[in-house]
């Protein structure tokens, strides 16, 4: 089993679930709908690359090419999630905004045969960089902590081997 995926994917699955406390400090309302939404604090994203980079770099050191592919990509997906994913939401809600205003122009002048669409552009697709920072900071912690952890059960277990051997 790859430790190393595993602490992402559960880092990023820990994320997610704290999604719905953040939110209800935000709206007063429990809604588990950010379980399985995009954007949000902690990020997600950022919480899986960088607890991905801080186990690589607890268990191979901060020199190795490992830990230097998790952390450069990791920090294009924590600048993807806070940038261009970002803007695409703020255009998103520009976009929907703009159709509102259509459909009330079209009823003054018939002519202009608008057709609203079913269902609006999805407008939460990134991360604020306070989002993006908790998910980061997130991540470190519950990287370090699932190497440390991992590092002490190997220790017990060579005493053990070295107990019977």
């Amino acid at each position: 089993m790859n430790r190393g995926i595993v602490t992402a994917l559960s880092a990023i699955g820990i994320a997610q679930g704290l999604k719905v406390f953040t939110n209800k400090k935000l709206t007063g309302k429990w809604d588990w709908r950010p379980l399985l939404q995009t954007g949000g604090m902690p990020s997600s994203h950022s919480a899986g690359v960088a607890s991905l980079a801080a186990y690589v770099a607890a268990n191979r050191g901060t020199r190795h090419i490992e830990t230097a592919l998790a952390v450069v990509f990791g920090s294009i997906v924590m600048y993807d999630a806070q940038g261009v994913r970002r803007h695409t939401g703020e255009i998103a809600r520009l976009v929907n905004e703009l159709e509102d205003h259509f459909e009330v122009i079209s009823g003054d002048y018939p002519s202009l045969e608008y057709t609203k669409r079913d269902k609006e552009l999805k407008e939460l697709l990134g991360h604020q960089p306070i989002e993006v920072l908790g998910g980061a900071i997130f991540g470190i912690i519950f990287g370090t902590v699932i190497a440390r952890v991992e590092d002490r059960k190997m220790s017990k277990l060579e005493e053990a081997q070295e107990d019977w051997g």
